[in-house]
């Protein structure tokens, strides 16, 4: 199996999850992990075209990013980085 690297774009800091995010990915029996490495190497998932877009001007000019996953059991995982990267929390 190929593993691929991906090169972090900004800080996570610390990292939060609420419980229903907790819940799917335990259901789904994932690791958020695999999310969080997605989110900062900025493959932001299933955001919109716009959002996208958002989220890259947000690296260039440190504001929010927000990416949306989902799970192998179709729940939806937001993860967002707080503008100061000090937090980033999966909902």
């Amino acid at each position: 199996m190929k593993t691929t690297h991906m090169i972090p774009k900004f800080p996570l800091g610390h990292v939060v999850a609420t419980p229903g995010a907790l819940a799917a990915l335990d259901a789904s029996g994932q690791h958020p992990r695999e999310f969080l490495a997605r989110h900062v190497a900025g493959d932001w998932g299933e955001v919109s075209k716009a959002d996208w877009r958002e989220n890259e001007l947000s690296l260039r000019e440190g504001l929010r990013v927000l990416s949306a996953y989902t799970t192998t059991h179709g729940a939806t995982l937001w993860v967002i980085t707080d503008v100061d990267r000090r937090t980033s929390s999966y909902m």
